[in-house]
């Protein structure tokens, strides 16, 4: 569906729905404020019901009950959630979505109506925007995971919770969900596209818990969702998985399960271990290339620059990790940064505060041969950012030093051709300057053995610096248009 005809859509119908439809208010012992339901799809057929807690954290779930894609289990898989999650503070919304058919865009598209709609309703239902996270079971989460590694942005959700996933639509996958998702004789490129495992992205795909039972024989778990694990864990992303030693599959909120009690305990404790920045938090993004995405640090999610620069901010700051490997800031060159899904992510997010560390790989001979287009590209970058309602704060960081020449990378091109270009935009432009390359110089005892990658160490060295500069800089000053 057209975006801009949802979202007009969607605007009209959250209006009509919570003048016409809201339930009464109710207190309750279960620590529910308010409930009501809403209509997402035109059809009626898609809908949305609310829980909000009466001591809300900000936090909000939305749920996905399973059912192969065919029906809904919409009680022990949904429902009944409801006063787990408000007893914590957290929002809770059970998503009745429209079964496919054969016809995809069906629940998926609800799916991302919700996810949007909480957001765009955060303030009226007492949620922080950046802490919505989703729920699925089985096919629901299917569902739960195929927004997590394919939604934009604004639906993409920032955690994820997945109790017996159906995740393979390849070998191993659960047959029936797949007929009825992808349909009964579908492209076989189909079969890798939302096959979950094969999505996950580095920073791109959020954190998450997996809960199965390892006697599950309808979705066998080391197919499904220790595969997503697996995925998960390989590109250095936070993933947590519990397998307990039967139930089957299916058993949802039922507590005559024989670890229904100590299943909640940890998903209390995952939930509790879980960061979440402020409401209003000041937004940074990181864009760069593969020193930014923390190329061969070990759990670069948490280990990678980005993340450093985060637990050295607090939660009054909200950090995100634009960072893809090989990429140039020269559009002509192997791997361009603004083509890149990240950089439009980088700008969905509307950041208060850039931090633009590109130029490393501009500085091979095969991308510097069209090094005359390389203030231009950055220009474009940066009135990219100073377009956005947000107008940020852009610091320009000049590359770390390359102690060796690996893959081609010249450190005196990157002294000679690329660091005059960013201080004379810089200065065009009144945005600030980090010399990381300055500042680095006397570290090459903190690179992985490359000589062009920071280690955790240097990454660490890297956060400490920018997290100077945004100290001793006005952080209310925004670069000028």
């Amino acid at each position: 569906m057209n975006k801009k005809i949802l979202s007009s859509m969607m605007g009209r119908m959250l209006l009509s729905f919570l003048l016409l439809f809201p339930m009464a208010l109710s207190v309750s012992a279960q620590e529910t404020a308010r409930k009501f339901r809403l209509s997402l799809s035109a059809d009626g057929e898609a809908q949305l019901f609310a829980y909000l807690p009466s001591s809300p954290t900000g936090r909000a779930v939305v749920d996905c009950p399973g059912g192969g894609y065919a029906h809904l289990a919409m009680e022990h898989e949904g429902h009944q959630w409801a006063d787990y999650f408000n007893r914590q503070g957290i929002a809770f919304f059970v998503l009745k979505y429209r079964m496919p058919h054969g016809d995809r865009s069906l629940p998926i598209g609800d799916a991302e109506a919700a996810m949007r709609l909480v957001r765009d309703s955060a303030a009226v239902w007492g949620v922080n925007p950046h802490d919505v996270g989703i729920m699925g079971f089985s096919a629901g989460g299917h569902l739960a995971s195929t927004l997590s590694t394919h939604a934009p942005l604004a639906a993409r959700p920032d955690f994820s919770i997945l109790f017996y996933p159906v995740i393979t639509m390849n070998g191993g996958a659960h047959s029936g969900s797949r007929e009825n998702l992808l349909g009964k004789h579908p492209d076989k490129q189909l079969f890798d596209l939302y096959s979950s495992e094969t999505q996950v992205r580095v920073h791109r795909t959020p954190p998450a818990i997996l809960i199965m039972a390892n006697d599950d024989k309808a979705v066998p778990p080391v197919e499904n969702g220790v595969a997503y694990y697996s995925a998960m864990r390989r590109v250095g992303n936070a993933c947590t998985m519990l397998i307990y030693p039967s139930g089957g599959h299916g058993f949802g909120f039922r507590s005559s399960w024989p670890y229904h009690e100590l299943m909640l305990s940890e998903l209390t404790a995952w939930l509790h271990q879980l960061p979440s920045s402020k409401v209003g938090a000041l937004r940074v993004a990181c864009i760069g290339n593969s020193i930014t995405e923390g190329y061969g640090i070990p759990m670069a999610s948490q280990n990678g620059y980005p993340a450093v620069l985060q637990s050295i901010l607090g939660n009054g700051y909200l950090v995100k990790n634009f960072g893809v490997s090989s990429r140039t800031m020269l559009n002509k060159g192997d791997y361009p940064y603004m083509k890149e899904p990240a950089f439009r992510d980088a700008l969905d997010f509307c950041p208060d505060v850039a931090i633009v560390k590109l130029g490393t790989n501009d500085s091979k001979p095969e991308n510097w041969q069209y090094g005359s287009e390389f203030a231009t590209d950055m220009q474009t970058l940066i009135d990219s950012l100073k377009a956005l309602p947000s107008k940020p704060k852009i610091f320009l960081t000049t590359p770390i030093p390359a102690f060796k020449s690996t893959w081609n990378i010249s450190d005196s091109v990157i002294t000679t051709g690329i660091i005059p270009v960013i201080r004379k935009l810089a200065k065009k432009n009144k945005c600030m300057v980090i010399d990381l390359h300055t500042l680095f110089a006397a570290d090459g005892d903190k690179m992985l053995p490359d000589g062009i990658h920071p280690n955790a160490e240097g990454a660490r060295k890297m956060a400490e610096i920018i997290a100077r500069e945004l100290s001793q800089k006005d952080r209310k000053r925004k670069c000028e248009k």
